[in-house]
């Protein structure tokens, strides 16, 4: 593992440290604000933080996996009416079953949401109702709603303070607790905010349901998984006030989706082969990377020799032991699967990781021959022709990176390679852009505007190089805009 990833176009995990809280002070207003947060929302000021968020998550890219999860979702936003937004799934690299969105524009789903998820439709089911939470426009009203409730909050510390004041000047004291005052009518603005977030999850639900209704898909997978969440829920809650959570509690949630889920059509519909044995790929690629060797060998023992117990532990040798034995393994799926471009993929892999560049290439460019969307497999060909170290395969590096970034310009190691690339060609100016590039998709600033300030100088004013170091080197963060101070 390096420090930016655990696998090029196979996983690979992007993880900065980044700010998850929001420093308390006295107003109960704040309190507000971290319990919305954190119910639904990472515990962040708002809008301008939104994209400084997903850049501190600990992102996984994989090309297999991202392709599954656009299938999933692909019916669910068209029945949505959200086809046209471009809403991308992103994996986080967590082990912790959970989904959220923080945008218009992205899911957010764990890795351990993957994992946990035994078949397509318990994905497929979280999938929809975080898609009900964007058809519904519930981020955007929670925005308003927490304005709103900053607003009378300060009515309400005003007000309770003049009522305090009008009491010592009546009284020549203050008797009784001072703060009653104060702390009532703010108790029930954050009563009143946690039970608005109560029925958005409510109205998600419903919506869920009413996308896989639409998409003929059940809804008995959806219905599962929030079954178990309340089931483990279920003694932790018993002594809670249920007016001062931020979801419904379990038994009423699950009460009422239960019956609304019931009334799926499709309630008995069973996932179709084809796509559990994706689905069941997928999760043995996860843990294949993310569990240590005598932990994988349990979950699939070498008497399992079902095709996904024979990739998890094929990317557990290469990633762990002996590559001499991962070759063989992944030859071993080849010959089961010839047309599967993820097994072209994961030996190439194994060779540019082990130093060996020049044989990655030809299963790598058999990979992107035939994987629906072979982005990430370009940045992972890329660089295998630049180890490759031969002069005459730096052209082709160039021209698979920057077929990479038109699809998807945000893969700082596209860039990096990129910058590796021109400066072998001599071209020091796009070497520089390529690498200030690299360190704004990290979130590096000031490196980013170093290199684009270099970059600048190299190339002719005006044109599109210099266009882009500029934009680099001029850029400003925006402006951090807290909801409550």
């Amino acid at each position: 593992m390096t420090a930016e990833t655990f696998c090029h176009s196979g996983p690979t995990a992007r993880a900065s440290a980044g700010g998850r809280g929001i420093r308390a002070r006295r107003t109960i207003a704040v309190a507000t604000a971290i319990a919305v947060a954190s119910s639904q929302l990472p515990a962040m000021p708002a809008r301008a933080q939104e994209k400084d968020a997903a850049q501190a998550l600990p992102i996984i890219r994989d090309a297999e996996i991202e392709q599954l999860l656009r299938d999933y979702t692909r019916p669910v936003l068209r029945a949505a009416g959200l086809a046209q937004r471009n809403i991308r799934v992103v994996i986080l690299n967590d082990r912790t079953f959970n989904a959220f969105v923080i945008d218009a524009k992205r899911i957010f789903v764990n890795a351990g949401a993957l994992m946990d998820a035994e078949t397509p439709n318990q994905i497929i089911g979280v999938l929809a109702h975080e898609t009900g939470h964007i058809a519904g426009g519930h981020l955007s009203k929670l925005r308003n709603e927490l304005a709103n409730a900053q607003t009378a909050a300060i009515l309400a510390m005003l007000l309770g303070v003049g009522a305090v004041a009008a009491t010592a000047t009546s009284r020549g004291n203050v008797g009784g607790n001072p703060m009653a005052a104060i702390a009532g009518p703010q108790s029930m603005i954050m009563r009143s905010l946690l039970a608005y977030q109560r029925a958005q999850e409510e109205q998600a639900d419903r919506a869920g349901v009413n996308f896989l209704t639409q998409t003929g898909q059940s809804a008995k997978g959806m219905y599962d998984t929030f079954k178990r969440f309340a089931d483990q829920q279920l003694f932790a809650s018993q002594h809670v006030d249920p007016y001062v959570q931020s979801h419904p509690m379990a038994t009423e949630r699950i009460a009422a989706l239960a019956e609304v889920a019931r009334s799926n059509p499709y309630w008995d519909k069973k996932d179709p082969p084809e796509l559990q044995q994706r689905h069941d790929m997928v999760r043995a690629k996860l843990f294949g990377y993310l569990d240590q060797p005598d932990t994988l060998v349990r979950r699939y023992p070498l008497s399992n020799t079902s095709l996904p117990a024979r990739y998890a532990r094929a990317i557990s040798s290469y990633r762990h032991s002996d590559l001499r034995a991962a070759l063989g393994q992944i030859d071993s799926l080849i010959q089961a699967q010839p047309n599967n471009p993820y097994f072209y993929e994961l030996k190439g892999q194994a060779l540019v990781e082990s130093g060996r560049g020049r044989e990655a290439i030809a299963p790598l460019r058999y990979a992107i021959a035939h994987a629906p969307d072979p982005t990430l497999i370009h940045v992972l060909l890329g660089q295998a022709l630049i180890e490759a170290n031969d002069p005459a395969l730096v052209a082709e590096a160039v021209s698979n990176l920057r077929q990479a970034l038109a699809s998807d310009q945000e893969i700082p190691d596209a860039y990096d390679h990129l910058a590796i690339a021109y400066g072998r060609k001599g071209d020091f100016a796009d070497a520089d852009l390529a690498s200030a590039q690299a360190a704004f998709n990290r979130g590096n600033l000031p490196t980013a505007r170093q290199l684009a300030s270099r970059a600048k100088g190299e190339f002719a004013i005006g044109s599109p190089g210099w266009v882009k170091a500029d934009d680099i080197a001029s850029f400003k963060p925006p402006q951090q805009r807290r909801l409550f101070q």
